[in-house]
């Protein structure tokens, strides 16, 4: 932990940063401790003076026990696109912004590479080659499948950009109807007749009340025969158990980057269920990360020193 002194005249805000100032770089009417959530808790003396605070990327379980300890807290800028594991420890009246639109690029990257490698047996393809086994065949091309997006927020947008070039068709389905720039945006009411077209259904949305267990045992079945489940979501939208039983039955294939439990137990089934593709939720873990990350502290941060609204803003959970 490292503190950087503010400009003369005094500082306007004492800001709790996982990167040094000059990397962040547009701070100087700002008193700043630097805290990377590995390092030991900063000093009482500073959480009291504390009312942005960043929480340092997959150090989520680190930092939330700090929010109590910060009377002056303002605003939490999470540095994950979910924040599910965030909004039940905000305390009331301080300001929640998620890090949407920062691991767009890497999540989709990492979605249209666990389709492609399902799809083309890249997995089979890998044991081989660890074996010094030639073994080749035919395998699915994502040309000319039907691809079904579940959740259109950006992730969901930056992934479809991506499908564009390989030939296939793209559906949508998020919580709001609406219409998109590449097609309609279909509700979740229209699920039951769209998961029946696909012959991959990739996961988008964020863990919510609304779609905890959203994939469960009659999702799976109203998917077609072969059909490919990817999750790049979070592991809980998922009933784990459900899946399990269509991926034994050798009915249903799947790439996971999120389960549930994560991280995922030595001596889970999930590890050997056939057909299935684990990464280890390495989606927005990617050297697109960084510099995208600075760039929305550097204009939370200017924006919230220079008084105007802040993006991201998570809405309050109803009491």
């Amino acid at each position: 932990m490292s503190t950087s002194s503010a400009a003369p005249g005094g500082p306007r805000a004492r800001i709790l940063l996982p990167y040094p100032p000059e990397q962040v770089g547009g701070l100087p009417q700002a008193a700043v401790t630097v805290w990377d959530g590995r390092s030991a808790d900063p000093a009482q003396r500073v959480l009291d003076a504390v009312e942005f605070f960043v929480v340092p990327y997959a150090r989520t379980s680190a930092a939330v026990p700090l929010l109590a300890r910060m009377p002056r807290l303002r605003v939490v800028q999470s540095l994950s696109a979910g924040v599910d594991d965030l909004v039940p420890a905000v305390p009331p009246g301080v300001v929640l912004c998620n890090a949407r639109g920062v691991h767009d690029a890497s999540t989709a990257e990492l979605a249209v590479t666990l389709v492609l490698a399902s799809l083309r047996g890249v997995p089979g393809f890998v044991r081989a080659q660890d074996a010094g086994r030639w073994e080749g065949g035919a395998s699915a091309s994502l040309a000319d499948r039907t691809v079904l997006l579940v959740g259109h927020g950006s992730i969901g947008a930056a992934v479809e950009e991506r499908l564009v070039p390989f030939e296939c068709e793209v559906l949508r389905i998020a919580r709001r109807a609406r219409t998109a720039p590449r097609g309609p945006v279909h509700g979740f009411a229209d699920l039951p007749h769209l998961l029946p077209r696909a012959d991959v259904v990739v996961l988008t949305v964020p863990l919510t009340d609304g779609t905890r267990g959203l994939v469960d045992a009659g999702f799976l079945a109203r998917m077609k025969d072969g059909a490919l489940l990817v999750n790049v979501a979070r592991g809980a939208v998922v009933d784990t158990g459900a899946l399990l039983a269509e991926l034994r039955a050798g009915r249903l294939a799947a790439a996971l980057d999120v389960t549930e439990p994560e991280p995922l137990p030595a001596d889970h089934p999930l590890w050997h269920a056939p057909n299935t593709l684990i990464s280890p939720h390495a989606g927005g873990n990617s050297t697109a990360f960084l510099p995208r990350a600075l760039r929305l502290i550097r204009s939370q941060l200017g924006c919230f020193l220079a008084g105007e609204p802040l993006t991201n803003v998570v809405p309050p959970r109803a009491a």
